[in-house]
């Protein structure tokens, strides 16, 4: 979850996936529903597994499913966003506060996820930037 500005990314809540993909659909369709209807969130971030060198993976074709399958049930955009080495961030954060790896682990998910939102931020206010730029350098 990013703050009102869309600046800062934060943990919200872990979703396992269980036993099938629509299921897990189903179970961030409904936190979505309720955070739109009580925050106005306003887009989904998702993160897209790749192998290291940016190729598709398996895990790339079936998230991609579920963001179709999301994309479909929510009247918000659901985007993606490179998800490569957010975990090792995430470690390496949660590795200054918390010595105790078996606390990190359980904490690892939603830092991770974190870690994705706050690269969408960024790359999004870049790009921000970069168009404001392009605009005083025309006038």
């Amino acid at each position: 979850m990013s703050d009102a500005s869309g600046t800062l990314a934060r943990p919200l809540k872990t979703i396992e996936r269980g036993p099938s993909d629509s299921e897990a659909v189903e179970r961030l369709h409904t936190l979505v529903a309720e955070l739109v209807a009580e925050d106005g969130v306003g887009s989904v971030v998702v993160g897209l597994p790749t192998r290291l060198d940016g190729s598709p993976s398996p895990q790339t074709v079936r998230v991609k499913a579920m963001v179709t399958l999301l994309s479909a049930r929510l009247t918000i955009p659901v985007v993606t966003q490179d998800e490569r080495l957010s975990s090792h961030e995430a470690e390496e954060r949660l590795s200054v506060r918390e010595k105790d790896w078996r606390k990190r682990k359980a904490k690892l998910d939603a830092a991770a996820a974190a870690v994705i939102l706050q690269d969408y931020l960024d790359a999004r206010e870049g790009s921000r930037s970069l168009s404001a730029q392009r605009d005083e350098e025309g006038d």
